[in-house]
């Protein structure tokens, strides 16, 4: 983008409240966050310490599950909520599997937009797309110009919809708008899907969503089985909705595990991989 468009994507920004995709990249460390979204973070860190390493969990467990279902022969990635790009990014880890892999990343906060150059350097064989979209209009993500360029929905695809729906409360129908992306995928493609909860620390966490909602943003977080709602329909593979450290964890995974960091309470999320039959 020029400085003409850089501006503009500025001006569309919203600062009068957070966004996830700010508060998460301040969680992670990142620097492409604002005034209001620190404040945010910091507010929620007051009401539950475990954020940061919420965060880290699940970019974690992305990352694993990613690998995963590249590694069962899915070539084709929707990434909805897609973040401020960190690296490795999706296709990064994808395409160390499968350097052929395509992925279309999707998000509908102008700063992601800024930085999507990072998330376009695909291998030669692959191939990557960036639109600006929200989840809460699949049909605008399912017909956009970049997944009928780079995706072929007649083969399966990997839906991945991470860390972004307990920004989503019951009105906006978070259900709904899943089936809604699932349905035109084929046969054999998988959601990637994770979402935090309440379950381990509820007044902690009825703390943290008052005052999220305080400083303008809002969010729903669910139980086990509210979670496990969202996989009707589908094969869930072993071991299920779990925590994310327990889902195929790594050699770094039970190293934070044994060391303490890693804890049902710190993480506070449920994580699942379904294939669609």
């Amino acid at each position: 983008m020029n400085e003409s468009q850089d501006a503009e994507v500025y001006d569309r920004l919203n600062l009068d409240r957070p966004h996830g995709a700010r508060v998460y990249d301040y969680f992670l460390g990142g620097k492409d966050n604002f005034a209001i979204d620190r404040q945010a973070a910091e507010h929620l860190l007051e009401a539950f310490p475990g954020f940061r390493t919420a965060a880290r969990s699940n970019r974690m467990w992305m990352h694993r599950a990613a690998r995963y279902v590249a590694e069962r022969g899915i070539t084709q990635f929707l990434d909805v909520g897609t973040g401020i790009p960190t690296s490795p990014n999706l296709h990064e880890v994808v395409q160390q599997v499968v350097p052929e892999a395509r992925v279309v990343y999707a998000d509908n906060d102008p700063i992601v937009l800024a930085h999507s150059r990072a998330l376009l350097v695909s291998t030669p064989e692959g191939k990557t797309a960036y639109l600006e979209a929200d989840v809460t209009d699949p049909q605008s993500i399912l017909e956009s110009a970049e997944v009928k360029d780079v995706l072929d929905l007649s083969k399966p695809v990997a839906l991945s919809l991470v860390g972004v729906f307990h920004y989503l409360p019951d009105a906006l129908k978070p259900y709904d708008l899943v089936q809604q992306l699932l349905e035109p995928l084929a046969s054999g493609s998988y959601l990637i899907f994770s979402h935090c909860t309440p379950d381990f620390a509820p007044e902690l966490w009825e703390r943290a969503i008052e005052v999220y909602k305080a400083d303008g943003g809002d969010a729903q977080v669910r139980s086990k089985d509210e979670v496990a709602r969202f996989f009707d329909g589908l094969e869930l593979v072993e071991p299920g909705v779990s925590a994310p450290f327990r889902w195929h964890p790594d050699a770094e995974t039970e190293r934070l595990v044994e060391n303490g960091e890693f804890t049902d309470v710190s993480c506070s999320l449920w994580v699942g991989v379904a294939q669609k039959p």
